[in-house]
């Protein structure tokens, strides 16, 4: 069973036993906000980032949600993507497409992915264009306040140094306000070349949820939680701690051991909540 708090920043923390946990209520997340979309703009709009994110929405892929969900209303977006093929190991698309789009109804055509067979920039301008098209015909919401994209729901996870997406601890992409996409060249985790959403395009969605799991984060969870007067000026720049959305909802979804470091108190009830 989740513990639930809120956070300083008025964002949701959502902690649970293990990672089945985790992932069954995620699912339950994403189908509640994938109803409210089809019915309130006809569409569902998702950006998902790679690695352990996409075994985490295996649940989706199994009853009730796999008859339940209006699969043709989905379309499928990527918040970062490694610059190689589409068929290699360490592809964030043919991860997705093995662990998840094949098990589903989504349809090809809403499905947009990043071109494989051109330079990193030209992909990544490439896919800003395309994302502009569909925001120009309101597939994807525009955001009132800076007209970036507004995803219905934007997934992350976070790496033990707090990145999310590819945007990385003291990068210059971190700094960017204009552009929706940028690329790199110099990931401190292999491979070099990568895609990523900047950081008012992912502020600018709906709903943004970052799923951790794993002992090894569970100082980055803290650190991209704490009030400001909790931690040093340098951790204040770090990227999954300047997550946060301009007119939407932040959930964190954790397990145990990432939530390991946050503080414990009890509820009155005889549970344990992590708080800060």
């Amino acid at each position: 069973m989740a513990a639930s708090a809120e956070t300083k920043k008025t964002s949701e923390l959502r902690i649970f036993e293990s990672s089945d946990e985790l992932a069954t209520d995620l699912a339950e997340y994403i189908s509640q906000l994938s109803e409210i979309s089809v019915k309130d703009r006809g569409c569902f709009t998702i950006a998902l980032s790679g690695r352990s994110l996409i075994s985490l929405l295996g649940k989706l892929c199994e009853a009730p949600y796999n008859k339940t969900v209006d699969w043709t209303k989905w379309y499928i977006f990527w918040a970062d993507e490694r610059a190689v093929a589409k068929n290699h190991v360490e592809s964030n698309y043919k991860l997705t497409k093995d662990g998840f789009l094949s098990k589903v109804s989504i349809l090809n055509s809403h499905v947009c992915s990043i071109n494989d067979n051109v330079t990193v920039e030209d992909a990544a301008g490439e896919y800003e264009f395309a994302i502009r098209q569909l925001v120009k015909i309101r597939t994807v919401g525009v955001s009132e306040s800076n007209d970036c994209p507004k995803f219905d729901l934007i997934l992350l996870s976070m790496g033990p140094d707090g990145h999310v997406a590819s945007l990385f601890p003291n990068h210059p992409a971190l700094e960017l306000k204009e552009e929706w996409v940028t690329y790199i060249t110099d990931s401190p985790k292999p491979p070099p070349e990568r895609i990523t959403f900047t950081l008012p395009v992912i502020n600018s969605a709906s709903n943004v949820a970052i799923t951790v799991t794993g002992e090894d984060k569970a100082m980055a969870v803290r650190l991209a939680i704490a009030d400001s007067s909790e931690v040093a000026d340098a951790s204040a720049s770090l990227p999954a701690r300047m997550v946060q959305p301009t007119d939407g909802k932040l959930v964190w979804f954790l397990d145990n051991p990432a939530a390991s470091a946050l503080g414990t108190i009890d509820d009155g009830h005889g549970h344990a909540e992590h708080l800060l």
